[in-house]
């Protein structure tokens, strides 16, 4: 039998006699009596994790529970719409990038020189939605397209010149999580929200200066208006006009581009990205000239290298969080990159032409299906259609279970009416069928022309990348260029301090595309996704049990969401409690730029704490603004271990001092991967973190997304968390609103970090910490004194992360830290 039999032994890197050696080195015994040494005595466990959770299992054993666990969902095709669509995604898209560990296991390409093959696939996906939606800049992703939707109203809050009384009007057509983040997002800032019909009459009458206005292209019910006098009117009162639309769609239909719009907001998922329960998908969000430097999130640019030839990079980056912070566009760090390349490659394998075959497809088959069943005196919706409408008058629960009977899931919008979406995974077998459950006959029909004022006459994606690659020679070549062209996990490690970068194991990602994980709508009926549910809720158990806190959301898809629900469950805390006037949020100049930014999203005024000569929060500062803003403190967001790769040994202190001025403890979860058995925040003295389950729980970064970013917290702040409107059971019902387009955000990936904990157990899992902090003080010890460490902790140790300090070097030979990153790579 291998040394290595187990799980854990395979996911740890160093073995045995590596670590003794490492140990030795050291000058240390063993494993615990250094880690006794390193951690502060005052926060470490008594008890081992693995007393709370399940035992280890066997690679073998993780994918036969995933098995039953998949099999008690039922997974029919979907024919509710709401945002979701089924999809085909090419085979040679799924097995070389989504299944791929060279597309996968990347990190954000701040480092262009090693990133070249995933900027021109990330540029790819800027040129689909900019061609598509006729604007001029377009980002590199969002998390979805309810958080696009909320970034377009902060984005026309930011240009605003006019009055501060001017509110924000959202069309009553679009999909219902839409108008709810956007409502979430909208309450800390103080900005009104007016929903209005899309029609003229409901603006005209409106007597309040309006910032900006969102109108869906395609609303929930299926409706298409002509939005040109809704632009205008907006246009003519000075606000910004934001068309949520969909690319399918656009494709024959005109772009917000065409109507004036100044900003057009949507998902990619239906362009090859599997439904995954409500996600990882793209949103995206494009803009006029103009308004690129208010745009959220990262932005891919062409430039030239030091030999003058065209190469890409990160652009605009002094919008962003990591240089800007309390003032940045938004608190987003990465978004969904590899599923924003996925889209754009499913756009080159089609090509425009292909493309507009499936949309058309779609179009004629939704047409001639309504026709069928107005035929056979069905009370249908009327007007022009894409993939959707209504039909009224009949038994919806009785239709919807004759449905399911037959395979598919129709849309219950109340007793008596119902939906119906088409995607391009509907056959014409299928029409037959659906025709047939609702009473009519299926006849497929002649589209009549639909006012040439909406018909797209434009042409888009006529640069050669998307008229190449039709053959899967030519795309699995063209594949495999890019990649090569990258630096990923699976050609070496990538020793990022803060953004822990560790094996997304083969086992872990296997589940990911299974039909019954990845075909699953998010809002199917809850007896349909009852081992998604099962998986969910065990996660959840789990990782209250690791860190110490009583309850927990998956919700927010990424951390910089999970930042911003935990300090709105703090001011919605707060508020119940009558202290609305607490509203200041303290944070250590060293901390994480999303903290600052994420503050501010949630209402609270930023006030930086200063750090001592060590790099530690100065306790004497921290105390002196504390009696400065005693009555108004609302919180201190503080990272653990801290940014400069230290256990401070006054976490506790700290977070007593707040607690004794009536604030709470924000403890940034991103280096979570140095505490996981040994020690546990909601323990110590936190009240609430989000956890990075793309670092510490395997979820891979997808060359900058996707991520999940649950809130965790302590009992008094759990009636806070977020809930969800279509989903009474993804939160509780006194929460503050959804802040991302599904109920459990990207549920998809979940069985990822599912599947990390249950084979490595809580020894596993400790073991695997320890590890990591032994590993970063053996290359420390190792560099030291060439390459001196800035920062260390008690007894000279570190954290899993160090920062080595370059200054006396560049001062003596004039090589710098972008020097010494270039030669690493």
């Amino acid at each position: 039998m291998s040394a290595r039999s187990n799980f854990s032994d395979r996911h740890i890197g160093p073995d045995g006699n590596q670590i003794d050696y490492m140990l030795k080195e050291l000058g240390e015994n063993n494993l615990a009596g250094f880690i006794s040494k390193v951690v502060p005595a005052n926060i470490s466990l008594t008890e081992k994790i693995a007393e709370s959770l399940p035992a280890a299992v066997s690679e073998v054993e993780a994918i036969s529970e995933l098995r039953a666990l998949a099999a008690e969902n039922k997974v029919v095709k979907s024919l509710i719409g709401l945002g979701y669509f089924g999809t085909i995604t090419p085979p040679v898209i799924l097995r070389n990038v989504l299944e791929n560990p060279s597309w996968y296991t990347a990190y954000t390409p701040y480092q262009p020189e090693i990133s070249q093959g995933r900027l021109e696939a990330i540029f790819a996906f800027q040129t689909v939605v900019t061609d598509l939606t006729g604007l001029n800049v377009a980002n590199a992703s969002m998390l979805d397209e309810a958080t696009a939707a909320a970034e377009s109203m902060t984005l026309s809050r930011r240009v605003w010149q006019g009055e501060d009384e001017a509110v924000f009007l959202i069309d009553a057509g679009l999909h219902q999580q839409i108008k709810a983040v956007i409502a979430t997002r909208a309450a800390p800032l103080g900005i009104e929200i007016v929903e209005v019909s899309a029609k003229i009459d409901s603006l005209k009458s409106l007597n309040k200066p309006i910032f900006g206005a969102i109108f869906a292209q395609i609303s929930s019910d299926g409706e298409m208006v002509d939005l040109q006098p809704l632009i205008n009117l907006v246009k003519e009162k000075s606000g910004l006009s934001v068309i949520a639309c969909d690319l399918l769609a656009l494709t024959s239909f005109k772009s917000p581009g065409e109507y004036g719009a100044d900003i057009a907001i949507g998902s990619a998922q239906r362009f090859g990205v599997p439904m995954g329960f409500g996600g990882p998908h793209a949103g995206f969000m494009a803009v006029r000239n103009g308004l690129e430097r208010s745009l959220p999130g990262r932005l891919v640019g062409q430039s030239l290298d030091a030999h003058q030839n065209p190469a890409l990079r990160l652009a605009l980056q002094t919008r962003e969080q990591h240089i800007r912070r309390d003032k940045a566009t938004s608190n987003i760090c990465t978004a969904q990159v590899l599923l924003a390349v996925m889209s754009a490659f499913y756009a080159m394998w089609h090509g425009p032409e292909g493309l507009q075959k499936i949309s058309s497809r779609i179009s004629t088959s939704a047409y001639s299906l309504r026709e069928s069943l107005r035929a056979k005196g069905l009370k249908v919706s009327s007007g022009d259609i894409f993939d959707t409408f209504l039909i009224h008058d009949v038994d919806a629960q009785k239709l919807g279970e004759n449905a399911f009977k037959a395979g598919f899931n129709i849309r219950i919008k109340d007793a008596s009416t119902i939906g119906i979406t088409l995607d391009e995974t509907i056959t014409a077998e299928d029409l037959v069928k659906i025709a047939e459950i609702l009473g009519g006959t299926y006849k497929e029909l002649v589209v009549p022309t639909i006012n040439s004022d909406s018909i797209r006459k434009s042409k888009f994606l006529q640069h050669e990348l998307f008229n190449t690659y039709h053959s899967e020679t030519s795309m699995l070549r063209y594949l495999r260029t890019l990649a090569d062209r990258d630096l990923a996990l699976d050609r070496t490690m990538i020793p990022l301090g803060s953004c822990t970068m560790k094996l997304n194991a083969t086992t872990e990602m296997i589940p990911v595309t299974w039909r019954e994980f990845s075909d699953l709508h998010p809002f199917a009926p809850a007896d349909q996704s009852l081992g998604m549910r099962k998986l969910i809720s065990q996660l959840s158990n789990w990782l209250i049990e690791i860190t110490g806190y009583d309850a927990v959301s998956l919700q927010p898809n990424a951390g910089s969401q999970g930042e911003f629900a935990g300090l709105l469950a703090i001011r919605k805390y707060l508020d119940s409690l009558g202290q609305r006037d607490r509203k200041i949020c303290l944070i250590p100049s060293s901390a994480h730029g999303t903290n600052a930014a994420s503050a501010v999203m949630a209402g609270m005024q930023v006030v930086v704490i200063a750090c001592d000569e060590e790099g530690n929060v100065s306790v004497p500062d921290l105390k002196e603004k504390i009696a400065t803003y005693g009555e108004t403190l609302a919180a201190l967001m503080v990272t653990y271990p801290s940014t400069h790769g230290v256990f401070e040994a006054a976490i506790s202190e700290i977070c007593g001092l707040i607690h004794d001025a009536g604030g709470q403890v924000y403890v940034d979860g991103a280096n979570l991967n140095a505490l996981v058995g040994l020690a546990k925040p909601g323990k110590f003295g936190a009240d609430v973190s989000h956890l990075n389950l793309h670092k510490t729980f395997c979820i891979p970064h997808g060359g900058g997304g996707p991520g999940v970013g649950p809130v965790i917290s302590k009992a008094h702040l759990a009636p806070f968390l977020p809930n969800h409107p279509m989903d009474s059971t993804s939160g509780p019902s006194t929460g503050p609103g959804p802040v991302s387009s599904a109920p459990f955000g990207s549920a998809g990936i979940l069985p990822i970090s599912w599947s990390y904990i249950r084979m490595m157990g809580g020894d596993g899992l400790t073991k695997a910490t320890q590890v990591a902090i032994l590993s970063a003080n053996y290359l420390a010890a190792k560099l030291d004194p060439l390459f001196p460490v800035l920062y260390r902790g008690a007894n000279g140790y570190i954290a899993h992360e160090c920062i080595i300090d370059l200054r006396e070097i560049t001062k003596t030979t004039g090589v710098s830290v972008d020097d010494v990153a270039k030669r690493l790579m």
